[in-house]
């Protein structure tokens, strides 16, 4: 679901949440019978509320990863961004979320060519991407944790410990995590790349590695929905970068136009945090109280 990580892009735009989506060709999207909404003729977005509540329907861009946004097992649409999309239209007067399935490099093409009426995939925002979108204040703040063998005979915590006992890392393709570790001084050539965090799990039960890096919500999912009792999960730790915190935020995306669509949302966004009621909307996906925020996507959008 995402683009090869790039090797000009930095450590701070590596990582799947917050690869920067410019410029790829659009993915295959899911079936949707809606014609496009266009609101590029609209001052500042400002019809196009007005018209998702009249067709009563908004499409939401999702990438098909857990948790943060994809069809279940069952068909169902879910995932912490769409559920959060759910309370936050339904309040704004639109009464269905429809899901647009497509590859994560597509997702802000695919916003502003109009597939899409808005991002619901758990975004990064990064300086980069604020130049092509305008975000929502963020819903979640991540940090890393490591799976490691059940007891942590390495005592791995931290990047930094991998350079130190010599360990043998693991991460996703297109993960962030390749780019914390070797900011921290661990060799990009040793770091075996792996599709997601069920198949660093099984690595490191079965001894090929001694870590696989990941955001923590994932690591912390997969170890618990798989009941291992090989291998567990660590606590969540801040990442560095160059001696200072790298902060991943995701937020819903919206076209430049849109600015009003955006402002709305935001409102409704922030009762939910007030309320506490965001965090119980995001806790069956594994959000806890550390991953809840403050911060603003003007803070996040500054280069």
């Amino acid at each position: 679901m995402a683009p090869p990580r790039r090797k000009d892009a930095g450590f701070r735009t590596i990582r799947r949440r917050s690869l920067l989506a410019g410029g790829a060709a659009l993915g295959v999207l899911g079936a949707t019978g809606c014609s496009r909404v266009s609101s590029a003729d609209a001052k500042d977005g400002g019809n196009l509320l007005e018209r998702l509540r009249s067709q009563g329907t908004v499409r939401l861009g999702i990438a098909g990863e857990i948790p943060f946004g994809y069809i279940d097992k069952d068909g169902e649409f879910t995932g912490e961004a769409p559920e959060i999309a759910k309370v936050v239209f339904k309040r704004l007067g639109v009464a269905r979320v429809q899901p647009v399935p497509t590859e994560f490099a597509s997702l802000i093409p695919g916003l502003r060519s109009q597939q899409f009426d808005v991002v619901s995939a758990g975004m990064y925002i990064n300086p980069e991407r604020c130049r092509q979108v305008v975000f929502a204040d963020p819903d979640y703040r991540m940090r890393d944790a490591f799976i490691v063998a059940k007891g942590n005979p390495k005592n791995l915590h931290t990047y930094e410990d991998i350079v130190r006992t010599g360990a043998k890392m693991a991460s996703g393709t297109a993960y962030a995590e390749i780019g914390y570790a070797v900011n921290a001084g661990v060799k990009e050539s040793e770091i075996a790349v792996l599709p997601d965090q069920l198949a660093g799990l099984l690595a490191v039960e079965q001894g090929r590695v001694d870590v696989f890096a990941g955001t923590t919500v994932t690591v912390h999912n997969v170890v618990k929905q798989t009941g291992s009792r090989k291998a567990e999960a660590t606590e969540p730790f801040q990442p560095m970068v160059d001696g200072k915190p790298d902060i991943g935020a995701g937020a819903f995306a919206f076209r430049p136009e849109d600015t009003n669509l955006r402002d709305a949302f935001n409102g409704e966004l922030r009762k939910l945090k007030k309320s506490g009621e965001l965090l119980r909307i995001v806790r069956p996906f594994g959000f806890t109280e550390n991953e809840m925020t403050d911060l603003t996507a003007e803070e996040l959008c500054k280069p």
